[in-house]
């Protein structure tokens, strides 16, 4: 009795899997939807009554695979994915390899309809016995199963995805109701194709083409016996056959494909033997697993591409969100083509490691961005550290990678106060009085224009020089070459700093956070706040456009895998300074290039003309360079990594070893930075056009003066207010003879014209018979001295 009851539902099994049998049998041979007649009973009804309820209708969306980002010269970078796959044809798929897939998993493949009646009746004679619900799916059926799970995945609906494989009489049904109409809609060939191209082979290799490339770094088409057995063994169950977890049980079951190929006459019996004889290690060539920027050559730059993709408001139609464009990125399968030229990035990247080590012990980066003027175009991103760890790219701002702020720029700042000056209308050869310093004594600014003023200082502003130099009248070209900060002190505060930081924000500056450069005179002037190299690139690349201002881009062109191009804005472009002040401010920094710049004896401006600024920054924390020619803008940086100890002291660059540039005890931008920037542009020039910038205009070379009112014999009191009422400040600068009234105002410097809002120098009377003394505000100018046989350093 209890026997017997332990039977019965065994029995019930079989009996209800006889009827499903019959049942979708017939439905099937039928043409699917048909009425409930001559079915016995109300089981068989009800069955015909669900199989008609099933939906038909099977949408193949297209298959996640990878996208790829190529250089300039169509080099691959990177494969970005969340699914290893790449996509191709059945023609590029090895006849071996879709007969190994079709002899293990459905040999009648090009003989059935999408159900084949001797695998299934047997499952489901089995499953009414054994209560376990078995495969027989037909290749179509897999096909389906496989597809319905993906697309579940894509949407996000895990539930879905989980239903999709789901043992059960109803699902099974339903994907065999699919399988009829995929065969009804698709060749065999089609079908094939895509569920090589679709299924899972271990190892996150999606499709035969990733998994072939993955295990062997060999395409599908070139796929050999073993190796397309060995592919196609793995299918049924990836993590058990996966051949680099488990090599004897994927070699075990590569060994069981290759016997059946030879039985359904696929292979020869002399060739199934040689391939199992193939040992597993020596065909794997599998390299270890990385992110997709890890995998890169250009670890960096792909790192700043994936970023900008996702959070550049230029790249808006990939996606509303940062999640939106990554899934695209990752799934859609696009080509991606970046302006990164590959000589140019390897120069820079060489260049840069011959100064900075990779991996050095000294607390030393570097890193190097070339633009193209006129365009935004990134043409380089170069640093010199270990992807694998440290991610941080110094090059970019932070929503793209790179640090919090940034790096201060130092003297590379002094540019944007020439810009301006030239803006005001102060002419190419226009002259300031320089207050004196060393790099002992300070000069100190003071008064309205100092303390309290806008983007002005809270206190008297202290500021020293490089070596002893100053008081007297100092002309724009020597001020900027030779990198005076007293000069460029008395600069900002003449145009104004607020006037300067603005010029800064219109060439495009900003700080490592994407923010303007903010703050007071020392910003301003000597570049305490921060910036990157990209950002100082490409605003330097205005001067070399003429003024033309471009926002960085590094993309080219997008297009789907059918070959469509999405839309991607032309860089934005504006004229952010005028062309005559661009090409004014051009001639003059080619100074620094030239004879007592601070870079010289590193460029042949004559042979080849160029023009940049060193820059080097307090306590000589971080050292840079930024230059150009009419064709490429660079910046080269050189620092500390950690700016400061735990206890908020700088760290110096001076002491310090830099490669094959050697050691330094005092480190300027002009002793390493400069080095490298020359040795980097005159590589990626070489075969270029020789081209020089625009000669500078009348308009600029003679500026826009203002008459400076005749003050001769006034008291000093009065010829303050006069010049005031003017539009000028003033200054008191020494006493000489004269024939004016002792204690009264015999000449002024600039003598007959200057910038409105200048400061107007004033010379007091001692009188026709008394003797000169020396300058009441000012000191001399001692001539630097070195010792013999040394070169002159290379200063900032």
């Amino acid at each position: 009795m209890d026997g017997r009851a332990q039977n019965i539902p065994a029995v019930l099994r079989m009996l209800l899997g006889l009827v499903v049998l019959s049942t979708v049998t017939g439905l099937l041979m039928a043409g699917i939807a048909v009425p409930a007649i001559g079915a016995s009973g109300q089981a068989a009804k009800s069955g015909v009554e669900f199989f008609n309820d099933l939906p038909s209708e099977f949408t193949v969306s297209p298959l996640a695979q990878q996208s790829r980002i190529l250089d300039s010269k169509n080099k691959l970078i990177a494969n970005p994915y969340d699914e290893n796959r790449i996509i191709v044809p059945l023609k590029k798929i090895s006849p071996t390899m879709r007969n190994a897939q079709i002899a293990i998993e459905d040999a009648r493949f090009y003989e059935h309809g999408g159900l084949d009646l001797r695998g299934f009746t047997r499952a489901v004679v089995s499953n009414a016995q054994g209560g376990d619900v078995q495969g027989a799916s037909t290749l179509t059926q897999q096909f389906v199963k496989v597809t319905l799970q993906e697309q579940a995945l894509r949407a996000g609906d895990k539930e879905a995805a989980a239903a999709a494989v789901t043992k059960s009489y109803a699902r099974k049904v339903q994907e065999l109701k699919y399988a009829v109409n995929v065969e009804e809609n698709f060749t065999k060939d089609q079908i094939l194709e895509g569920y090589l191209n679709l299924v899972y082979y271990g190892d996150q290799a999606y499709g035969v083409e990733a998994a072939a490339l993955n295990y062997f770094g060999v395409h599908a088409s070139e796929l050999d016996l073993a190796q397309s057995a060995l592919l196609a063994g793995i299918v049924q169950q990836p993590g058990r056959y996966d051949p680099i977890i488990n090599p004897k049980q994927s070699k075990a079951r590569r060994d069981v494909v290759l016997t059946r190929m030879g039985q359904l006459g696929m292979a020869s019996s002399e060739d199934v033997a040689k391939a199992k004889k193939t040992k597993l290690e020596d065909m794997i060539k599998k390299k270890p697993v990385k992110g997709v920027c890890h995998r890169s050559k250009q670890p960096y730059f792909c790192a700043y591409v994936m970023a900008y993709l996702q959070h550049s408001p230029e790249m808006a139609m990939l996606g509303k969100t940062p999640e939106e464009r990554l899934k695209r990125v990752n799934q859609g399968g696009l080509t991606i083509r970046t302006s990164l030229d590959p000589d140019m990035q390897k120069i820079a990247q060489e260049e840069i490691e011959k100064a900075v080590p990779v991996g050095n012990k000294s607390n030393l980066g570097g890193a190097v961005t070339l633009v193209e003027p006129g365009t935004g175009r990134i043409l380089a991103m170069a640093q010199a550290s270990d992807f694998d760890k440290n991610q941080t790219n110094v090059n970019v701002d932070k929503v793209y990678g790179g640090g919090d702020y940034g790096y201060q720029f130092g003297s590379t700042a002094k540019v944007y106060g020439l810009v301006t000056a030239l803006e005001q209308g102060m002419p190419l050869d226009g002259k300031i009085q320089v207050p004196f310093a060393t790099n002992t004594v300070d000069a100190t600014f003071d008064g309205p224009k100092v303390v309290g003023a806008p983007c002005g200082a809270n206190e008297p502003w202290k500021v020293g020089n490089d070596y002893p130099i100053g008081g007297r009248q100092m002309t724009l070209s020597e001020g900027i070459s030779k990198s005076v900060n007293t000069w460029a002190a008395q600069l900002s505060i003449t145009v104004g700093p607020c006037n300067v930081l603005k010029t800064m924000e219109k060439m495009g500056l900003r700080s490592g956070d994407g923010k303007p450069i903010e703050g007071g005179l020392s910003n301003a002037t000597l570049g305490t706040g921060t910036t990157t190299p990209l950002s100082l690139a490409n605003s330097y690349a205005v001067l070399a456009a003429s003024g033309k201002r471009c926002d960085p881009s590094p993309i080219v062109s997008i297009t789907t895998p059918d070959k469509e191009e999405i839309e991607v804005p032309a860089p934005k472009c504006e004229q952010a300074i005028s062309k005559d002040t661009a090409d004014g401010a051009a001639d003059l920094l080619k100074g620094t290039l030239r004879n007592g710049g601070t870079a010289d004896g590193l460029w042949n401006v004559g042979e080849r003309p160029a023009a940049g600024k060193t820059g080097t920054t307090d306590k000589h924390n971080q050292a840079w360079f930024a230059g150009f020619t009419p064709q490429v803008s660079a910046a080269v940086w050189i620092g500390n990594e950690k700016v400061a100890d735990k206890n908020g002291k700088f760290y110096s660059l001076n002491g310090k070893c830099f490669g094959t540039y050697g050691c330094f005890s005092n480190v300027f931008g002009g002793t390493v930075s400069a080095p490298v920037w020359a040795a980097v542009m005159k590589r990626v020039t070489k075969g270029m056009p020789t081209k020089d910038f625009p000669a500078p205009s009348d308009k600029v070379k003679n500026g826009n003066l203002k008459e400076i009112p005749n003050v001769y014999a006034r008291s000093i009191e009065s010829a303050q207010g006069i010049l005031k009422e003017a539009g000028f400040s003033s200054q008191v600068l020494s006493q000489i003879n004269s024939s004016a009234p002792y204690g009264t105002v015999a000449g002024t410097a600039p003598k007959d014209r200057a910038v409105e809002g200048a400061t107007v120098g004033l010379y007091v009377s001692l009188g026709p018979a008394r003797k000169a003394s020396k300058p009441v505000t000012t000191n001399p100018e001692p001539k630097p001295r070195r010792p013999r046989g040394t070169p002159p350093p290379k200063r900032d």
